[in-house]
C-alpha cells in the first residue's frame, strides 16, 4: 500500500535524508556539501511509503508569496509508478491551503522538465548548474 505523509520527528527526517543520500549523493554524484545545505530545519518534508518502506521524498520552503519545492527524489526501483506526481500534487495542495502563497517554483534537472510541465510548470531563464547537473528554473501559479 502506498501512503504519503508529512514527516513528524527526527526519525522520519532521517528517512528523508537516507533517500536523498541514495538518489542524489550515491546515484547522481551530488557533492555532500551541496546536498546538506542547512535548510532542512526551515522546510516541511514529506515521505512516500510503499508499505513501511520509504521510497520518495521532497521538501517545501515558503519564501514570501512563493513555495519552493526542493529535493524531490524517488528511489530508482520505484520510478515510473507515480510517486513523484503524488509528491508534487501534495506540495501544490499544501501551497494552495496557505494564505498569500501565489506561486510555486523549483529547479528541475533537464530530463525532468516534461514531468513538471505535465503538472502545469513552465521553464524560464537559462540553464544553470546545481549539484554538477544542468537545471532550469520552473514555476506555476497557485490558484
Amino acid at each position: 500500500m502506498i501512503t504519503v505523509r508529512e514527516i513528524a520527528g527526527e526519525a522520519e527526517l532521517e528517512a528523508c535524508r537516507a533517500l536523498r543520500r541514495a538518489v542524489f549523493i550515491e546515484e547522481q554524484n551530488v557533492p555532500e556539501d551541496e546536498e546538506w545545505d542547512g535548510l532542512d530545519a526551515a522546510a516541511r518534508h514529506w515521505l512516500v511509503l510503499d508499505g513501511a518502506r520509504p521510497v520518495a521524498t521532497m521538501r517545501l520552503r515558503i519564501l514570501g508569496e512563493t513555495g519552493k519545492i526542493e529535493r524531490v527524489c524517488v528511489l530508482a526501483a520505484h520510478r515510473g509508478a507515480g510517486h513523484g506526481a503524488v509528491l508534487m500534487r501534495t506540495a501544490l495542495d499544501a501551497l494552495g491551503a496557505m494564505p498569500g502563497v501565489t506561486e510555486a517554483k523549483l529547479g528541475a534537472q533537464l530530463h525532468a522538465i516534461p514531468f513538471y510541465e505535465a503538472l502545469g510548470f513552465a521553464a524560464y531563464g537559462g540553464e544553470f548548474m546545481d549539484g554538477g547537473m544542468p537545471h532550469r528554473h520552473m514555476r506555476r501559479s497557485i490558484p
